[in-house]
């Protein structure tokens, strides 16, 4: 299963699959209390800040990071 096809269903992903896919994308996190912040390569929205609160990852977290990972997809398809 690719990646971006684990994040269809916002509302059922492991915080520890969001995690995993996120340093695949974005390197090693920045880590501050309980939230997990990644550098992307452009400045403002979408950030990813992810913060572990449950076993499961918040739905707008996982919206962000399918927003970011399609974001970095169509910047690679411009090049």
């Amino acid at each position: 299963m690719k990646d971006k096809d684990h994040l269809e269903n916002l509302q059922n992903v492991l915080f520890a699959d969001l995690l995993k896919i996120c340093k695949k994308y974005f390197g090693k996190p920045r880590i501050r209390g309980s939230h997990y912040i990644f550098k992307t390569p452009w400045k403002g929205d979408p950030r990813i800040n992810l913060q572990k609160v449950d076993k499961m990852a918040k739905f707008y977290q996982v919206r962000d990071v399918k927003k970011a990972i399609e974001k970095m997809e169509a910047k690679k398809n411009e090049e």
